[in-house]
């Protein structure tokens, strides 16, 4: 039989691996459905869907490996990079869904929610205060009209499989829907910064940097507190700290 490995477990949803399937269970059916109706609509290659049964969604896993992972150095080629960066972009230019994702929120109920995130940061003793405010600072640059596209919502490298040079898969679609192009490069290159330069090369034009480390700085000042209180490490090396500071 084969091992049972937990890929990923909180309260909301969690992954197991089986051998080469994927088992996820979660908690909001809506977000499955939008995992197995994104998956039908997008122009990139994505896992096969081999059963639903709710809760649970059974994929096959990928061929490759992923492209990265936070706080550690990828292994990928710059060449990797790019092809990922192609691929969002073909993405972006696909028809837009019906649907807002993660990367469509409403600016004013996000700016909100951050303020409120910042304050509790400082007074809970999570982050000094220097940080935060500057960090605070470097986000509203994210807080500007932007045209709709395609969006994953949740582009993180571990989401990303190469084989090579070669984009072999991108997985977890939950979040997706229409969305701000440049949130998807930013969680894609959040603590990998020197492989931004690859990624806007493939994708093939031009973007606003500075919209992309506001994205940077913002999903992190998010991410901090859920992640501790979760078991998870922002402040491990290269991690969501390590990008706040950055920025200081």
């Amino acid at each position: 039989m084969d091992e049972v490995k937990v890929v990923v477990a909180h309260s909301e949803r969690a992954t197991l691996r089986v051998g080469d399937v994927f088992l996820k269970v979660d908690a909001d059916q809506a977000r499955i459905d939008t995992e197995v109706e994104a998956m039908s609509l997008v122009p990139v290659p994505t896992p096969e869907i081999l059963w639903r049964k709710p809760p649970v969604l059974a994929i096959a896993a990928v061929p490759g490996t992923a492209l990265g992972r936070l706080g550690e150095p990828s292994s990928a080629p710059p060449a990797a990079w790019a092809a990922t960066g192609a691929a969002i972009r073909m993405l972006h230019d696909a028809p837009l869904p019906p649907w807002s994702g993660g990367a469509g929120r409403d600016l004013t109920e996000l700016a909100a929610e951050l303020d409120s995130e910042c304050e509790r940061l400082v007074t809970g003793g999570f982050l000094p205060a220097d940080l935060v405010t500057r960090n605070r600072q470097v986000a509203e640059a994210a807080f500007r009209p932007w045209t709709p596209a395609f969006t994953h919502g949740d582009l993180q490298i571990t989401h990303v499989f190469v084989d090579g040079d070669e984009i072999t898969g991108i997985i977890d679609w939950s979040e997706a829907g229409r969305g701000d192009a440049l949130y998807d490069l930013a969680t894609l290159t959040l603590g990998h910064e020197e492989h931004l330069g690859d990624v806007v090369a493939g994708y093939g034009t031009d973007v606003d940097r500075d919209v992309i480390r506001a994205w940077w700085t913002l999903r992190s000042l998010l991410a901090v507190r859920w992640l501790s209180e979760h078991g998870f490490d922002p402040f491990a090396p290269g991690c969501e700290v390590d990008v706040l500071r950055a920025r200081m």
